[in-house]
């Protein structure tokens, strides 16, 4: 059986890849693909009021699109003193082409001087097959912003996120630790029940 990984974000294409090929033994006869696979797959709009909506459109167009079954994943960082900014809108919030170094330049500046810094990670997973519904989970990571970023691995907000329970960032952490605690890591346990 293949799965396509509904995404273009290469950092999330090796967190699923390793997070699933680490997975039950039963999922060992699922081949992973990478969207790179289908240079002409169409671009999907995110334009869902709810991660839920993002991903299920997502893996829903990938799916009639490839043939195969699709997952796909929308997230979001939501901090608590910005009453959930920047959320759905966590990777175009600093701008349309703005980089991960960009986007957290912007949310230290804005969250400068507050003392409230705790957040969360939340990911909406879905699965499809071509012919049916999607089925949808949820994962939540919750943590808090450091006053600085910190490490070298991961993607996106991975530097200044510290989990809770621990005392470094996703980004210090490395991928090994974050992909058995991530918000997308809880929701790819749920989503297992759906492959």
């Amino acid at each position: 059986m293949k799965l396509v990984l509904a995404t273009h974000n290469q950092g999330k294409v090796r967190e699923f890849t390793k997070m699933l090929r680490s997975g039950a033994d039963t999922l060992q006869h699922i081949e992973v693909i990478s969207l790179k696979t289908y240079p002409d797959a169409p671009e999907v709009i995110e334009d869902g009021k709810t991660y839920a909506e993002n991903a299920a459109k997502k893996a829903s167009v990938i799916a009639k699109y490839t043939g195969h079954l699709a997952l796909a994943d929308d997230a979001g960082l939501e901090v608590d003193a910005l009453n959930g900014a920047p959320g759905i809108n966590s990777k175009r919030w600093a701008g349309e082409d703005a980089t991960d170094a960009i986007r957290i330049a912007k949310l230290l500046e804005v969250l400068e001087g507050i003392t409230d810094r705790r957040a969360r990670f939340v990911a909406a997973i879905a699965v499809v097959h071509p012919d049916a519904v999607p089925k949808g989970v949820l994962g939540v990571c919750e943590g808090h912003i450091t006053h600085a970023p910190k490490g070298e691995s991961g993607f996106g907000y991975d530097p200044v996120f510290v989990p809770e329970g621990y005392e470094q960032t996703f980004a210090e952490l490395g991928e090994a630790i974050k992909n058995q605690i991530s918000h997308r890591a809880k929701a790819l346990e749920k989503a297992l029940y759906c492959l």
